[in-house]
């Protein structure tokens, strides 16, 4: 969550707002097929004081997407749920991706200063600075004739 402070009668995508009549209109769903969907792990919406259920909009999308995996697609509800789990790891996963790329930045940058730092601190003063000309020159190394003793 960013640092600013949210308003908490400002509604989201997940805020649970739905009571299971609605939330069953909204997904297409019969109401028993909800609690069905609850009690596998599904979709678990929020809870009231009471125990009633109360779903969120992303929660009615997550109904909308179990309903067409099962219905379009053949696939069983324990296949369903397994392919949430992975869904929910791998957006975990890539949260925590981005917050390591933005710390390896950070620590980039701050190294770069820390360079420029120890950079600017040289004393120069200590060694005398010459501008070296770009030269060449070839030395040609010829060894003396060994001498033949008698």
């Amino acid at each position: 969550m960013d640092g600013r402070r949210r308003n908490p009668y400002q509604l989201t995508d997940e805020s649970p707002v739905y009571v299971i009549s609605i939330a069953a209109q909204l997904s297409g769903l019969h109401p028993q097929t909800l609690r069905q969907y609850d009690r596998l792990g599904l979709v678990s919406p929020d809870r009231t004081a009471g125990r009633g259920r109360r779903y969120s909009a992303r929660d009615i999308e997550l109904l909308r997407t179990v309903q067409q995996l099962s219905q379009d697609e053949g696939i069983n509800l324990a296949g369903i749920k397994r392919i949430i789990e992975l869904e929910n790891q791998v957006a975990a996963l890539q949260q925590r991706v981005a917050e390591l790329s933005t710390a390896v930045d950070g620590a980039a940058v701050a190294m770069q200063q820390r360079e420029a730092q120890v950079h600017a601190s040289y004393r120069r003063d200590l060694v005398p600075y010459q501008d070296v000309q770009q030269a060449s020159a070839l030395v040609v190394w010829r060894p003396k004739p060994k001498r033949a003793t008698d």
